[in-house]
């Protein structure tokens, strides 16, 4: 474990030689504290003490007579492979949005009909239209997006009535670059006309 360097691998050696189990004891906590100096970004990890022991263990080569607070970790145990995880898929056309973006539809079901709903449904149209056309590498129209929108929530979340899905910065700066960027000057100067339907909540249409 190279990140606790040659000192601590050297204290954690002249640790086994003592014949004192007591002694042994009180060494091995000042290098569990050294070992924490030593890397203190480990203690935003959660059981990080239980870490540090585990890895003074695996430094003496599992070969420590000591009183350790928590059972350390046999050979076998490291060797372990770890078990094969799941990984979430979307189906079809839908894959190259991610699961992040159903996540969000989710959040956005769950909000009450208002601004931060509205915000956070245009934020997701954005993102999918971003998705889509790096993913597809050709330009999507909105009324697709709606379209995916609705069908991933499940008919819950509805932008059919926006006439033009405000540009995602993200992406659109990249190609304005490209191609025109008094354009992209103008474009950002035009509001976005948004009008959301939600049948989820009966929310009337909003010009």
């Amino acid at each position: 474990m190279p990140e606790y360097g040659r000192i601590i691998q050297q204290l954690v050696e002249r640790c086994k030689e003592v014949s004192d189990k007591d002694e042994r004891n009180e060494m091995a906590m000042a290098i569990i504290d050294f070992m924490g100096q030593r890397n203190p970004q480990l203690r935003d990890e959660e059981n990080y003490k239980h870490k540090l022991w585990d890895h003074l263990y695996i430094l003496a080569n599992h070969d420590l007579d000591v009183d350790s607070p928590y059972p350390f970790p046999t050979k076998e145990e490291l060797a372990e492979k770890p078990k094969r995880m799941e990984y979430p898929k979307l189906q079809g056309d839908f894959k190259f949005y991610g699961k992040s973006i159903l996540q969000l539809i989710e959040k956005a079901i769950e909000l009450e009909a208002g601004d931060e709903k509205e915000a956070l449904i245009e934020v997701i149209a954005n993102n999918m239209k971003k998705s889509y056309n790096v993913y597809n590498k050709e330009h999507v129209t909105d009324d697709v997006i709606f379209r995916h929108l609705k069908e991933l929530s499940q008919n819950r979340l509805d932008l059919t009535g926006i006439e033009s899905l405000e540009k995602s910065k993200i992406y659109y700066a990249t190609n304005n670059n490209r191609n025109n960027n008094n354009k992209n000057t103008n474009n950002k100067n035009q509001p976005a006309k948004r009008r959301f339907n939600n049948n989820n909540n009966n929310h009337k249409n909003r010009r």
